[in-house]
């Protein structure tokens, strides 16, 4: 009897259970965690999909394994379908690691306008306040940098009061793509708030740069904010010399 036989008979739940830990077996052999992602994917089954988006969560030696690995899972799952979308969803809300390639699945699988709906609702639920490490929510912010929808400017706009001053870059980003006119006003108060960060200051500046925005009624306090090269003209637009 073969290693694997063992888990003849068994559903493809229980049998993702029994292969999670080669699977997810950093430094074990590569030929036992490939048998084992590949024993997962030959079953076709949504069950399987929890334990193989674990797989996302960790890297290996060498890189060149590590992405024939995780094409291999995130080729499977995307075969899979809508059957898939609910436990790799699950999976973006449960997981700090691996966002990205969760949401590469849903937008592989889903329309955009319905993983923009996903991304949007996990950043509301996920909120201001202070995770150890923020870059989930900047990993969903850059997904949605440029697209069109009116969920994104009410996230970003949320996101500009986070606790992570790399969040709130994020959102000044992603405002910076999506034209929301709402904008103005509260990226100016970020700008002159005395508790902004200097670094996020500096973002604020160039987003009213590059978006043309005029600082009326905040001239005075802008200025104050503003270092070469940029200044504001006689309208009230931050412009850079030279630029």
């Amino acid at each position: 009897m073969g290693l694997f036989d063992i888990f003849k008979g068994s559903t493809p739940a229980e049998k993702a259970q029994k292969l999670k830990k080669k699977v997810t077996e950093k430094y074990g052999e590569a030929a036992a965690r490939q048998k084992a992602i590949e024993e997962l994917v030959q079953t076709g089954s949504p069950d399987v999909v929890p334990v193989l988006m674990q797989r996302f969560t960790l890297l290996v030696d060498p890189q060149t394994t590590d992405a024939d690995e995780k094409r291999m899972v995130f080729d499977a799952i995307v075969a899979q379908g809508e059957p898939a979308v609910a436990n790799v969803v699950d999976f973006l809300k449960k997981s700090e690691a691996a966002s990205s390639w969760a949401v590469k699945i849903l937008a592989a699988i889903l329309p955009e306008e319905k993983v923009i709906g996903i991304v949007t609702d996990e950043l509301r639920r996920l909120g201001v306040e202070y995770t150890r490490d923020p870059e989930k929510k900047e990993v969903l912010l850059h997904f949605l940098d440029g697209k069109k929808d009116p969920q994104i400017g009410d996230v970003a706009l949320a996101l500009l009061k986070d606790m992570s001053d790399d969040v709130k870059i994020a959102a000044l980003r992603t405002l910076g793509t999506v034209k929301d006119p709402r904008t103005r006003e509260p990226v100016l108060e970020l700008l002159v708030h005395d508790e902004t960060a200097k670094r996020v200051q500096t973002r604020c500046v160039e987003f009213l740069h590059e978006t043309g925005l005029e600082v009326q009624g905040f001239r005075e306090k802008v200025e104050k904010r503003l270092a070469e090269p940029y200044f504001l003209d006689k309208s009230g637009v931050v412009k850079k010399r030279g630029g």
